[in-house]
């Protein structure tokens, strides 16, 4: 698990192979990662935005943008966290991720900028 704090959001992320819906053959690779927002600050937050690249070892790089994680826009008081799970698809079987999330202060409407920290998704069987 990789753990990340900016301005009292901390983001961890934890990634999983999924070989029942890869096929090494045709070069598709799927991976989960399961990500968890907890609000550490004194503020209630909104997470309007995520924008996220991903790398894959056979040199493309992807850059996704829109609004909130998985169709919502999570709302987060003081104390409180969001988790969800999301996936991705390499050719290569190894890369990585990283990104932002754009989040809105819902008191005074001041927005800000908070890490997703870089994390790898490596195919088990290229670690031998």
């Amino acid at each position: 698990m990789v753990t990340e704090i900016t301005s009292g959001i901390k983001v961890s992320v934890e990634t999983e192979y999924q070989p029942s819906y890869s096929s090494p053959a045709q070069y598709h690779f799927v991976f989960t990662y399961r990500i968890t927002i907890e609000n550490l600050g004194d503020s209630t937050i909104k997470l309007l935005r995520r924008h996220w690249y991903i790398h894959d070892a056979c040199k493309t790089v992807r850059e996704v943008e829109g609004e909130g994680v998985v169709g919502v826009q999570p709302v987060l008081e003081p104390g409180q966290s969001h988790q969800y799970v999301s996936g991705c698809n390499l050719k290569s079987g190894l890369g990585k991720m990283y990104g932002t999330y754009l989040m809105e202060r819902v008191m005074d409407g001041k927005k800000f900028r908070v890490i997703i920290p870089e994390f790898n998704m490596v195919v088990p069987y290229k670690l031998n």
